[in-house]
């Protein structure tokens, strides 16, 4: 029993009521069918886009209180084209199929009984986000195909960008007449609904955290709630012995370069021995162009006696910025056992044109994806053909790789008889 003199939990209390707003109107949207659903979403993204001016001028207010690092202020800003394909991101998952009109499975018992397995929402969703606004958007169009309810709590970093796009996704809502507690947001940054968040048994049936290493661990330690971890992105491209130069530059200045603030760039490279004398001047000048750092293991300084050295823990360090490891192997094995003892099971690239040796690589890889003459940086929803994600999950259980609608679904079984009863 709580002392007399306590006082009462304000962030407890406002996730309990947010929660069973969110349970009604999961109740709601779990019974809408997939052309109401994708109605909405049509809806949604045309008040995204309506929106614009207010929410590039929210984020206008984020960006000039922002003080971090470039790269993650490449992640916080939003720009027209941004915000465009934030709304674009949502019309393309409402063309998807409908997660829930789908049979999983069925047959038939010696009796007689028919069984079916059919997919269902999973109900309400929480997630923790930091830094990119567009994730908010992604995750309410994410959650809405897939007939779930989303309570969202972004960082203190991006609340007005957060606050603008979370209030045109209730005047979508509102717009196709399903309610607009479907998509909720923290009242505060107060720091105090996160732990609330994570106390919510019974409350959140799903708890999504996106963002750094420490907000991840943090969560998956003191979470109540199941969690779908979105990890830390310590990703790989291994360029073999057999691989195009020219590709393999290509690739590797897409992959860490493009935006290295994603998750899914790469932070190191392993190169072949049998090759880097030739190719590790050629790729450390191609990034050197596009203001790449490095940090160098002792056979890469061999080569080029001018790199950085890797200090203890820079081959575990998700830079999420423009530096990239590099470090010499002999073969393909090697290049496995690095990323077995280093990596984050996110994403993992092995450029050659050897395919004997790429089905070797990617049979052997327990990472969530893996890319065979590809950038890294394709690790996304988007691109897998899912409009959007609400995050690439590296654990081993419910979803692996790019969330999407589908896999924020579950199952329930149908028996259909005619009149049997058991022995």
């Amino acid at each position: 029993m709580p002392p007399m003199n306590a006082e009462p939990d304000h962030n407890a209390a406002a996730m309990a009521t947010a929660g069973a707003r969110a349970r009604a109107a999961a109740t709601i949207l779990a019974r809408t069918g997939g052309a109401a659903r994708d109605a909405a979403l049509r809806a949604m993204a045309a008040a995204l886009g309506d929106a614009a001016p207010a929410i590039l001028a929210a984020n206008a207010r984020d960006m000039a209180a922002f003080t971090g690092s470039a790269a993650f202020g490449d992640r916080l800003l939003l720009t027209a084209a941004r915000v465009a394909a934030m709304a674009q991101g949502v019309v393309d998952i409402a063309a998807l199929p409908d997660p829930l009109a789908r049979e999983l499975a069925r047959w038939s018992r010696p009796n007689g009984l028919e069984i079916t397995r059919i997919p269902q929402p999973l109900g309400v969703l929480g997630m923790i986000y930091e830094s990119r606004p567009n994730v908010g958007a992604d995750a309410a169009a994410i959650a809405v195909k897939s007939g779930n309810a989303l309570i969202l709590r972004g960082g203190s970093e991006s609340l007005h960008s957060a606050r603008a796009i979370h209030a045109a996704i209730c005047a979508g809502l509102r717009a196709a007449g399903l309610p607009e507690d479907c998509v909720q947001i923290a009242p505060s940054t107060d720091r105090g609904f996160v732990a609330a968040m994570l106390a919510a048994s019974g409350v959140l049936d799903l708890l999504i955290p996106r963002g750094g290493k420490s907000l991840v661990a943090r969560v998956q330690r003191e979470a109540r709630v199941p969690v779908l971890a979105h990890a830390e992105g310590l990703n790989h491209s291994y360029i073999h012995a057999q691989a195009d130069f020219m590709m393999a530059r290509q690739i590797l200045g897409n992959a860490k370069m493009r935006r290295p603030g994603v998750c899914g760039a790469t932070e190191t490279l392993l190169l072949d021995a049998a090759i880097a004398p030739a190719l590790l001047p050629l790729l450390v000048a191609d990034l050197t162009a596009l203001g790449c750092d490095f940090r160098a293991d002792a056979r890469a300084r061999a080569i080029m006696p001018g790199l950085p050295a890797a200090g203890r823990h820079d081959f575990d360090t998700e830079w999420l910025d423009a530096v990239l490891n590099i470090k010499i192997v002999d073969g393909v094995d090697a290049a496995l056992a690095h990323i077995a003892a280093h990596g984050s099971e996110h994403t993992d690239a092995i450029i050659t044109e050897d395919a004997a040796v790429a089905e070797y690589f990617l049979s052997q890889l327990s990472s969530a994806v893996g890319m065979w003459n590809a950038s890294t940086q394709f690790c996304d929803g988007g691109e897998f053909g899912f409009g959007a994600e609400i995050g690439i999950a590296t654990g081993r259980i419910q979803a692996r790789g790019p969330v999407g609608p589908e896999q924020l679904t579950s199952f329930r079984y149908v028996v259909r008889g005619t009149g049997q009863i058991r022995p």
